[in-house]
This record gives structure tokens, C-alpha cells and sequence, in this order.
């Protein structure tokens, strides 16, 4: 007599388990986000800067006009007041200023919402170029331990100057530019990732998974940057949302000064170094820019403790 056929056919196995497989997969992400998203720090952070990226992209859509176009006979407004603003063709149109107009004539409204892209790239530009460089020189200074030392002394006469001074001195050797502006500023945040990162890789490379790969005879390049740098990636998160506010300030800060970018170029620090001479008589040419600045830093901070709270295993378990 013929046994029964008890198993199941061969495909059957893998089509029932293959979803719970991918779900499997998925679950730490999934978690991972949910466990974000639940941190009032990461969604009020996030809610600020997605709306200022709104406005960023959306300023030509908000009533707004050429932030370089001014009319004379405008000249400082109170915000919500009525003038006139002038075309390139010269001609002039009727305009209501809702933050008022500077000393040029020209839409303080305008002005601020276009510099939001500004403050925004110099922001994400900065952070990731200081990332770049600091991930590249932090991983050769950990992990070969010749080029510790002379990395390490190098970084250290980097952080010895003050960043300002070294970010005046570049913007002042070239011609102020958007480009110039951001390596100015980039640079005296690079040995703060380098550390950060040499630190990491000191303590991750004694682990049993970077001694197995190099038994096993992997390169050294490919032990850093597939086995030993994405075991890096949350604190360099949390630090590089922090170099973003901070270079989001330093750019306005050499633009009161005067020697950031450009007078035309609409920049907060550029809005409130023209307002400052008539400070007491019109503080809304200042106050306007700098709410904005302040919301945009803090949204930036705030999300990066909410980052460093959720993505920090040891803070993490307190939550």
C-alpha cells in the first residue's frame, strides 16, 4: 500500500513564508521609524524645516515679487502698507508690502522668503561637505594608525582658530560667492566630524566583526567603508544637523558683518545688516529676518536632539 503523500508541494513552503520574511525584514525600519516619529523633538523639528522647505519652493507662488526690484518713492514702510514697486521696463505697479519695504524701496516680504533658499543650501551644503571630507580623514585617522597623528595635529591648528576668523579670511582672500561662502564655512567644521568619527572607529574597530574581515584578508578600504562606517551613521546624523544650524548662523553673521555674500542676494543676514542703521525708527526691517533665523536654527537643534534622543542605544531605552 502506497504511503500518503504528507508533504506539501515544494513551492507552496516558500510562497507562505515569503511574506512573513519580508515583513521580518522590514520590521526593523518600520520600527525604527515609528519610534522617530513618536518623539515630539524629531516631529516638531521635521514640521519646521519641511515648512520652510514649502516656502523655499513655493516663494515665487506667495505673492511675492523680485526681491531685487525696488521703487524709491517706497521707501521704509510699515509692514501691511501700500505703495509702489518698479518693474525692470521701469514701469510701476501697485504693491502692498506685508512686512514693509528697507530703505531701498524694496519688499522686506519678498526678500525674506527668498532668502530661506539661501539659508537653506548654505545649511545642507555645509553639513555635507564637512561630512564628506571629516568621514574620509576620521576613518584613514582611526583606522591607519600612521596617519593618526599627523591628521590628528592638523585638525587640532584647525580648531585652535576661532571658525568665524578662519571663514572671514577665505570669504576675504576670494570674491564672495555662494560657493566661496559655503567651503568658508565648511571648513572649520571638518575637524569636528573627524574626531567624532575617529573616535567611533577606534572603539569599532577592536569589534569581533572587523577582525573576522580582516582574517578573512578584506581590503582596508572596504573594511572601513562597508563594515566600520555604517556603524557611524547616527551619530554623524545627529552632527551633521547641528553643523546645518550652525552654518545657517555663521552665513548670517558674516552677512551683518559684510563680508558674506553680496548685497543683492537676499539673505536674512543681508536684510537685517541693512536694517540695523534705522533699527529704533523701523525694527521690523530686523525682526522679520530674524524670526525667520531663529525658527530656522532651532527647528534644525531641535530636530537633531530628537535624532541623537531616538538613535542613541543608551538614551534610547530611557524613552
Amino acid at each position: 500500500m502506497a504511503e500518503p503523500d504528507s508533504a506539501a508541494p515544494a513551492g507552496s513552503t516558500n510562497d507562505a513564508t515569503a511574506p512573513a520574511a519580508i515583513a521580518a525584514a522590514s520590521a526593523p525600519s518600520t520600527t525604527l521609524l515609528r519610534r522617530l516619529f513618536a518623539h515630539w523633538s524629531v516631529r516638531i523639528g521635521a514640521g519646521l524645516i519641511a515648512a520652510l522647505v514649502l516656502i523655499a519652493l513655493a516663494a515665487p507662488w506667495l505673492d511675492t515679487v523680485d526681491p531685487t526690484l525696488f521703487d524709491p518713492a517706497s521707501r521704509d514702510l510699515l509692514p501691511g502698507a501700500s505703495g509702489e514697486i518698479m518693474t525692470l521696463e521701469g514701469e510701476t505697479l501697485p504693491h502692498t508690502f506685508k512686512m514693509g519695504s528697507d530703505s531701498f524701496g524694496r519688499d522686506i516680504y519678498s526678500r525674506v522668503l527668498y532668502g530661506t533658499r539661501v539659508s537653506l543650501i548654505i545649511g545642507i551644503a555645509c553639513a555635507a561637505l564637512a561630512a564628506a571630507i571629516g568621514i574620509v580623514a576620521g576613518l584613514a585617522a582611526g583606522y591607519i594608525r600612521w596617519l593618526d597623528g599627523l591628521l590628528m595635529r592638523v585638525m587640532d591648528g584647525l580648531m585652535a582658530i576661532p571658525g568665524i576668523l578662519i571663514a572671514i579670511a577665505l570669504v576675504a582672500l576670494w570674491r564672495a560667492s555662494l560657493t566661496t561662502v559655503i567651503i568658508a564655512i565648511a571648513i572649520p567644521e571638518i575637524p569636528r566630524v573627524t574626531r567624532l568619527v575617529r573616535s567611533l572607529v577606534l572603539s569599532i574597530r577592536e569589534e569581533p566583526f572587523v577582525e573576522a574581515a580582516v582574517g578573512l584578508g578584506t581590503s582596508g578600504a572596504r573594511i572601513m567603508f562597508s563594515h566600520i562606517l555604517p556603524n557611524t551613521a547616527a551619530p554623524l546624523i545627529v552632527q551633521c544637523t547641528y553643523i546645518c544650524a550652525s552654518a545657517i548662523l555663521t552665513e548670517a553673521i558674516l552677512s551683518f558683518l559684510g563680508v558674506g555674500l553680496p548685497t543683492d542676494v537676499p539673505t536674512w543676514g543681508n536684510i537685517m545688516a541693512e536694517g540695523r542703521v534705522q533699527f529704533q525708527q523701523f525694527p521690523h526691517t530686523v525682526f522679520f529676518p530674524g524670526i525667520f533665523l531663529a525658527v530656522s536654527v532651532l527647528a534644525v537643534n531641535v530636530l537633531g536632539d530628537g535624532l541623537r534622543d531616538t538613535l542613541d542605544p543608551k538614551l534610547a531605552r530611557r524613552l
